[in-house]
């Protein structure tokens, strides 16, 4: 996702100062740090690792519909590959 975003007054002051102390390298990596930071704060998800696979595969079920293709079932991989 791309977002331009303007920070001035308090923010800006806080995202230069991440910079200049080293905890980010930018202040782009420094809003980046935030949105972990936020997430940790407030548990908005639990298991990132589950909400990432589980996003990509949206994303492929999505692109495989949009082809008109569709997904093997169990049986016509086990048939393709000649598995009993």
């Amino acid at each position: 996702m791309r977002t331009t975003v303007e920070m001035k007054g308090m923010p800006e002051i806080i995202l230069e100062k991440a910079v200049e102390v080293g905890l980010a390298r930018s202040k782009t990596d420094a809003l980046r740090l935030g949105v972990l930071a936020l997430n940790k704060e407030y548990n908005l998800i639990k298991d990132l690792e589950i909400e990432m696979v589980g996003r990509k595969i949206r994303l492929q079920e999505e692109e495989l519909k949009r082809k008109g293709k569709r997904n093997l079932t169990e049986a016509e991989v086990k048939r393709k590959y000649g598995f009993k």
